[in-house]
């Protein structure tokens, strides 16, 4: 039985816990922290690595191997995405549960960060196979996860089936109805409004803050989206929408690029269930080449690692959103600060799926449904207060976005775990 598993070079300076840990470091030292609240907060407070034994299609059995990090409980239970990907690591999903604690005390939410993933393309797989790891992962969690101990959610190559399918596997096991474990679930089964768009309208919400900061419209903005997933493709719709040009997007085969603009519409309605659309194209460019092409926004919605000391010379925009997480190193997070370029940091930009997350579990503990014109009102005022708490932190402090979001999201946690005594702040 073969075992999918894949390691990270942990030299590397572009590996995510490296990455993490190193602008918590120079945050933590601005706020004059001690060492001992650094060593707390570096790497998860319990990481599991698990097996799953999946019988496939052929009628082989191929064994995955799965991750669930739990950064910080000191604000509440933990909470973060799981991802199904081939190049899931320890390091990575590590990193993200500590990003996901920053981006909750960012946004003054009652949790700590989580994060799961699972090492396999789904691409490749059936849904009855998909369906048999999910059931998997939730038996082999089970012990660490729970509606008051860490609540899960969609995150890349997951959506709303697959946490329909963890919940039954958890309601089997717990034998009583949870809809709180898990968010992200289709609306019958206690689902929020405005779940499955809501990275993206977050995003176009942070987007709207930074017109106004510049002066920029977006309504003359021309943006280019690396990723046409869920968040891409939602984002895509919503800036068309309202006038903006999207002149590239991209997928994981190619990208697309048009000077005057592309027709979103008609490629909303040729992706396939993965964003998939690039190979529609005979003039499709690459990802690579998509990024360097000029434009006012660069929005990288795919993955991590997108922006770094290879190819951030040749970037030309004028902002980058990052929507996905941790899109940009820090070395080049340093030259794009030289070029004067705004980086708008992935723990702010695309923390509206985790806000909503959180409004759906409260929606599910009380057993009252919110409107998706209450959900967005909700959400944005969320994020209003969220950016001007972090453009006040770095005029104060004098750091670039990035840093300050960081000092943002660590004071909440450093202070409960004080407050609770596990260290000296």
């Amino acid at each position: 039985m073969p075992i999918l598993k894949k390691s990270l070079d942990v030299s590397s300076s572009e590996n995510p816990l490296i990455e993490f840990q190193s602008i918590l470091k120079e945050a933590m030292d601005i706020l004059n922290y001690s060492n001992e609240a650094f060593e707390l907060l570096k790497e998860p407070i319990r990481f599991l690595e698990v097996k799953i034994p999946v019988r496939m299609d052929n009628g082989k059995t191929e064994v995955f191997v799965g991750y669930r990090a739990q950064h910080n409980d000191s604000t509440g239970p933990t909470k973060g995405g799981i991802r199904f990907h081939p190049n899931v690591t320890a390091d990575e999903v590590k990193a993200l549960s500590g990003w996901m604690s920053l981006k909750c005390g960012i946004n003054r939410l009652p949790y700590g960060g989580a994060k799961g993933g699972i090492i396999c393309d789904p691409r490749k797989m059936s849904n009855r196979e998909l369906e048999q790891l999910s059931r998997g992962y939730v038996r082999a969690i089970s012990q660490i996860v729970g509606p008051t101990k860490d609540i899960p959610a969609p995150d890349v190559y997951t959506n709303s089936q697959i946490m329909a399918w963890m919940l039954d596997e958890y309601d089997h096991l717990r034998e009583f109805d949870s809809p709180s474990f898990i968010t992200g679930k289709p609306l019958v089964l206690g689902g929020s409004q405005g779940r499955e768009t809501a990275t993206s309208k977050g995003v176009l919400y942070t987007l709207q803050f930074i017109s106004d900061l510049k002066k920029m419209p977006i309504k003359d903005m021309r943006v280019i989206i690396q990723g046409f997933g869920n968040v891409g493709s939602y984002l895509a719709q919503y800036l068309h929408d309202i006038g903006a040009k999207v002149i590239g997007i991209s997928d994981v085969l190619g990208g697309i690029y048009k000077e005057e603009g592309l027709d979103i519409p008609y490629l909303l309605s040729k992706r396939d269930s993965f964003g998939i659309v690039s190979n529609l194209y005979s003039n499709s460019i690459s990802n690579e080449e998509l990024l360097e092409k000029e434009c006012d926004v660069l929005v990288p919605a795919a993955i991590g690692g997108q922006i770094n000391k290879h190819n951030v010379h040749r970037l030309k925009c004028k902002i980058v959103v990052e929507a996905a997480n941790g899109p940009t190193t820090k070395d080049a997070i340093k030259i794009l600060k030289d070029k004067d370029i705004m980086v708008v940091p992935d723990i702010f930009a695309n923390s509206g799926g985790v806000i909503v997350s959180y409004f759906e579990w409260c929606q599910n503990n009380h057993g009252h449904y919110w409107t998706e014109q209450l959900v967005d009102e909700r959400l944005k005022a969320i994020m209003t207060d969220s950016f001007s708490n972090i453009i006040r932190t770095a005029e104060f402090y004098k750091v670039d976005m990035k840093v300050a979001a960081y000092i943002e999201g660590i004071r909440r946690i450093v202070e409960a775990s004080a407050i609770r005594g596990w260290i000296r702040s």
